[in-house]
């Protein structure tokens, strides 16, 4: 299962999120996402857990929790909206 995990802390590294995740099971990948030009984190990211169970069991008990001084939220991650076309003006 998927998790979105945001309002983190720039500071916050991969390492430590997949730390904070492992405690409750199995996790298989972790990413932050990151400004392609500066490389500085955009403050969410996502963390892939191998059993959904575990994975529902870690959005109840992080979701609200302070890391590194920032109430993280924690959900399922929704597949992402395909791009619709630029609304024409009608000047």
């Amino acid at each position: 299962m998927n998790i979105y995990v945001g309002n983190l802390s720039y500071n916050v590294t991969e390492d430590e999120l997949q730390q904070l995740f492992a405690e409750y099971g199995s996790v298989v990948n972790v990413s932050i996402i990151k400004d392609k030009y500066t490389g500085q984190s955009k403050g969410f990211g996502f963390v892939e857990m191998e059993k959904q169970a575990e994975a529902e069991e870690a959005i109840k008990c992080l979701n609200g929790n302070s890391v590194n001084g920032r109430n993280i939220q924690v959900n399922q991650a929704r597949p992402r909206n395909e791009r619709s076309k630029p609304r024409s003006r009608s000047w």
